[in-house]
């Protein structure tokens, strides 16, 4: 199955169904269901602007699943803006123009405890 390694607070906020737009530099003719895996990264400033505990996340595990259905292109920051409630960033519009549209986010019982891969990486599990 495919897997997507995404920083926290960010992997929290898709399982949670908060966030339903993940934003990513590059695109992806990928749709489907996918794993969302939690990095070992985490970002500080994210985890202040959405309220979450940076101590109390799961990090460098498997934490849920999704499906991506769409890829949504950011022309112009008025739009990356439009979709804030969405995607949770900030308001540096960057190198983030591609929002990876997500739905049916399922957070699981047990993290799998596994490396992170860059870009959608192969996983196969029991």
């Amino acid at each position: 199955m495919k897997c997507l390694s995404i920083k926290q607070p960010h992997a929290e906020l898709l399982v949670s169904g908060r966030k339903t737009i993940e934003l990513r530099t590059w695109n992806t003719k990928f749709r489907g269901e996918f794993l969302i895996h939690a990095s070992k990264k985490i970002d500080k400033k994210a985890c202040e602007r959405n309220h979450i505990d940076a101590n109390s996340i799961i990090t460098g595990a498997i934490i849920g699943k999704a499906i991506l259905y769409d890829v949504k292109f950011y022309e112009n920051r008025n739009l990356f803006l439009k979709d804030r409630n969405k995607h949770l960033a900030g308001t540096e519009y960057s190198d983030h123009k591609y929002g990876f549209l997500v739905k049916n986010s399922k957070r699981f019982k047990k993290p799998i405890m596994i490396p992170g891969k860059l870009g959608f990486f192969n996983v196969e599990l029991d």
